[in-house]
């Protein structure tokens, strides 16, 4: 039997990925509340029109874009970082398992989380490729 890190037990790890997943949906919560906010400030007075479809400005589109806009305190551009956070959130945790999995020696938990920590990315940018 190999030696784990002191305290580095299944518990533990589950606790550390709870943990996690809680930190990044209030987190992301926060993110598109206070979003929501500064779009409701500076916009909610706006005449809404049903009839024409608007779909996402262009700058909302890329990871750039949006860092750029929620700098820049735009309320779509925070709300949409809000988003980015809420679908880190597991890919994060996937990464995490990789880890927690190596540091127990369990090879065959590697190489399946690590599969599914490339289809998770594939998913996310194989439309880019």
């Amino acid at each position: 039997m190999s030696e784990q890190p002191k305290g580095w037990t299944d518990a533990r790890v589950a606790e550390i990925i709870g943990g996690l997943l809680r930190a990044g949906v209030i987190s992301a919560a926060t993110v598109v509340i206070a979003g929501a906010a500064v779009y409701l400030i500076r916009h909610g007075h706006a005449a809404v029109h049903y009839s024409v479809f608007k779909g996402e400005p262009s700058d909302l589109r890329t990871l750039s874009g949006i860092r750029q806009d929620a700098l820049s305190l735009h309320g779509r551009g925070i709300i949409q970082l809000g988003l980015i956070i809420l679908i880190a959130t597991p890919v994060a945790r996937v990464a995490f398992s990789v880890v927690a999995f190596a540091l127990e020696h369990d090879a065959l938990y590697v190489v399946v989380t690590l599969a599914v920590l490339a289809v998770l990315i594939f998913s996310l940018t194989g439309a880019h490729l």
